[in-house]
């Protein structure tokens, strides 16, 4: 039996100059960190006493003989290209609800590689575990995601990723004291707005704009040195919630699909309460909000978003590990 543990991801700026289209041509770069919530992946070849020789278990439970009768299309797809012929059994457990901004899926992807290669014997390098994930959703399921989630999956930790035109990633640990790392975390306040949204569909969209937006890309990519200047420094730890104000504030002008009049309430009552800025998560829609607050207005923060879910979380350093095995 094999156990991977592969954390989500939180992305403070540069998000958009990750998309292929974008970075191919004019580079890119993301400021982001993985922090303890997790996607798990148990799987096991499966005794030859049932009638199925694959039994997936995720949101639903899906029993079947050949890998072409799995729903799952991810699952399916990776069994197929490995040529997984032995039987499986894979469960699939999370801290957090899918589909809600915080890289899930990649989290999936990256963690169901690294455990089945683990099944096999096999061994990944992080760069190798993301460039497969990248691989695989982006032309193998044709999906409009990013490049971003699925390295941050794979490395995990507080790093500048860097996408060249050439096609290559650089993945760089930003390097702050633990002093100024405890500060950033104890102003950061997590919220499940509740809505979950297909982000491959609102991703498209942005994606069409890429040169219509291209100004407002070149702001985005622009913020990320800003902000590790602010982190790195001894100035107001404020001005990081500031400049998450005027990301977000870019960001809604990429599409119309990135935000809505809830979304839109919502940040609204945490700005009254107290937040100096903040973000919506992922592509947009729904999911996750990020919010910078001073400690001492949290309390009032929390009260204002009541109806909605708060959840503490701190930064982690690991990316995705193989926690038991036991082939």
């Amino acid at each position: 039996m094999i156990i991977s543990k592969t954390p989500f991801r939180i992305s403070f700026f540069g998000g958009g100059t990750d998309y292929p289209d974008w970075y191919l041509e004019n580079g890119g770069m993301v400021l982001s960190t993985t922090f303890d919530k997790y996607c798990y992946i148990t799987c096991r070849y499966l005794p030859p006493f049932f009638d199925h020789k694959y039994r997936i278990a995720y949101s639903q439970v899906e029993n079947a003989k050949e890998i072409s009768d799995i729903k799952h299309p991810a699952v399916k797809a990776i069994l197929n290209d490995l040529n997984f012929m032995s039987g499986l059994e894979l469960h699939v457990d999370a801290d957090l609800p899918a589909r809600s901004g915080l890289g899930s899926s990649s989290s999936f992807i990256v963690g169901l590689l690294n455990s089945l290669y683990a099944l096999q014997g096999k061994r990944l390098s992080r760069y190798l575990l993301a460039e497969e994930a990248i691989r695989y959703e982006q032309n193998v399921l044709s999906e409009n995601v990013g490049s971003q989630d699925q390295t941050a999956a794979a490395f995990g930790g507080f790093n500048l990723i860097q996408f060249g035109k050439n096609g290559k990633i650089s993945v760089e640990p930003v390097i702050f004291s633990k002093e100024r790392k405890r500060q950033l975390n104890d102003h950061l306040m997590l919220f499940f707005t509740g809505f979950s949204r297909i982000a491959s569909e609102i991703a498209a969209d942005q994606i069409s704009n890429i040169k219509k937006n291209r100004n407002e890309l070149l702001r985005i990519l622009e913020m990320v040195p800003e902000a590790i200047n602010i982190i790195q420094g001894n100035g107001d730890i404020r001005l990081f919630g500031e400049l998450l104000n005027q990301a977000w504030e870019t960001k809604r002008s990429l599409s119309d699909k990135l935000s809505n009049d809830e979304i839109d309430r919502i940040y609204a009552l945490a700005l009254r309460a107290g937040a100096i800025g903040g973000k919506l998560l992922g592509a947009g829609g729904g999911g996750f909000m990020v919010l910078f607050v001073e400690p001492s207005k949290q309390e009032t923060v929390r009260k204002a978003l009541k109806d909605y879910i708060f959840v503490p979380f701190e930064f982690e350093n690991n990316g995705s590990q193989i926690i038991y095995y036991e082939p």
